[in-house]
């Protein structure tokens, strides 16, 4: 149900202003290093990538070197395209954070606006954390009041509700007043965003959205500490962001409910493959009945796969690069069935091998009743394989591996860092990454 007679611009300020007065949790410490981990993994790997370096090189050309980190390469940038940069980064690969109710990626937009407000204040490890913890709080409060009806309108999230989550962080780290907070999200609002026009048409440009929703939220903060002024009432107004992006159908409950006693942060998921969150329940679900059953790959005749409605539209079989590969459920479950450890390179389908395009074509996408019924609370796939013989083998799962439900450890995320990023950095400085992380309440001079 929403509710547009309560302040609830002025409310999600408050909330902002309130971090600078309260001491975190320890489990909510543990869980920023656990998140920090996993977006520097996915930001390293992703620096590798066509789309990083292009958007590297245009910034660094166009508007020129700068003080501020970047992921992956030698030289800095601006604090504002430090942040577009990294924000871009980890989200190249697919490989980042995520939260289900509200279907969004928010440690790829939060963290690089707080890596680069962070540096321009010389922050305490203290406010780091805390900005980060109110940067996911309200980016994910946001996202999981608005969708899925922001979906429906063909809204990204990520960039869409992510930009308040930087806004906030940025915000924080400034030591706005709760007045300015308001004029931060009044600002963010008209910058914010994103659209699903890239699904299925081999376009690269949702890469970039994490990266431009931390810029402009660093800049929504910026201009507000200045004295620019934006409607403080962007969220609830007549035509505020509900309406705008979606349709006036928001969840004032999702918004507001726990607020100050519990901290989103804690319910992101992990991913263990490299691709769409939509598609993890499929190659779980896959795995679990190859693990089950003496399944030989050459001999399934078909795939049925059942999922909620979301995830139907990511039916494509027709893959012209990466990211349309990480966004088809009938390419992924072939790959599922083709391999057992599903890395980036198995979404390269000028690699994949003409087995994996026969089981895609025999592969068949419906709503399933039961995942529909349950989603956006858990992202569940039901999957059957239908033998050459005409045998079946069947498995439904709920939730996919990563989520608060069914966690991936400390120790998985670390060896997902390990794996990804050896390569890249080698393995001395993998460790010494892995140590900073662990005692980054201590010291962040690593981050900078």
């Amino acid at each position: 149900m929403s509710r547009i007679d309560l302040d609830l611009t002025k409310i999600l300020a408050e909330h902002v202003d309130m971090f600078h007065r309260i001491q975190l949790p320890s489990p909510v410490i543990h869980q920023v290093k656990r998140v920090l981990l996993d977006y520097l993994c996915a930001a390293v790997t992703g620096s590798q990538t066509e789309v990083s370096r292009l958007l590297y090189a245009y910034l660094l050309e166009t508007e020129g070197e700068g003080e501020f980190r970047t992921i992956g390469f030698e030289k800095g940038l601006s604090k504002t395209n430090s942040a577009f940069l990294n924000g871009t980064n980890a989200h190249c690969l697919d490989f980042d954070d995520g939260h289900t109710q509200g279907s969004i990626h928010p440690g790829a937009v939060v963290i690089p606006a707080v890596l680069a407000a962070a540096r321009h204040v010389k922050a305490t490890p203290q406010q780091w954390i805390a900005a980060v913890v109110a940067g996911y709080d309200i980016c994910l409060r946001i996202s999981s009041a608005m969708h899925p009806a922001s979906r429906n309108r063909g809204f990204h999230n990520t960039p869409v509700a992510g930009i308040f989550g930087a806004a906030a962080a940025a915000s924080f780290l400034n030591g706005a007043t709760v007045a300015q907070i308001q004029q931060a999200f009044g600002i963010a609002g008209s910058f914010c965003g994103g659209i699903f026009a890239f699904l299925g048409s081999g376009s690269e440009v949702k890469r970039l959205h994490p990266g431009q929703a931390a810029r402009d939220g660093i800049l929504a903060a910026d201009l507000a500490l200045r004295g620019m002024t934006g409607p403080d009432r962007v969220f609830e107004g007549k035509n505020g962001f509900f309406q705008a992006f979606a349709g006036g159908e928001f969840s004032t409950e999702h918004l507001l409910q726990n607020l100050a006693s519990s901290f989103s942060i804690m319910e992101v998921y992990f991913k263990p493959y490299p691709c769409c969150r939509h598609l993890h329940a499929v190659v779980d679900a896959i795995q679990e009945i190859k693990r089950l059953y003496p399944i030989q790959a050459d001999q399934v005749a078909k795939i049925k796969i059942g999922v909620y409605q979301t995830a139907a539209a990511h039916h494509h079989k027709q893959c012209k690069n990466l990211l349309d590969a990480q966004m088809s459920l009938p390419y992924a479950a072939a790959a599922a069935l083709l391999f057992d450890r599903i890395h980036v390179h198995v979404f390269q389908p000028q690699y994949a091998p003409e087995r994996l395009w026969e089981i895609c074509r025999a592969t068949e996408i419906y709503v399933d009743e039961e995942a529909d019924r349950i989603y956006p609370r858990k992202r569940s796939a039901r999957v059957e394989l239908e033998m050459v013989d005409g045998k079946r083998f069947r498995h439904f799962v709920d939730n996919p591996l990563g989520e608060p439900a069914k966690p991936m450890g400390d120790e998985q995320l670390a060896a997902k860092f390990i794996d990804n990023c050896t390569p890249i950095l080698g393995e001395q400085e993998v460790k010494k990454i892995l140590q900073d992380v662990k005692h980054m309440d201590k010291n962040i001079d690593f981050l900078f």
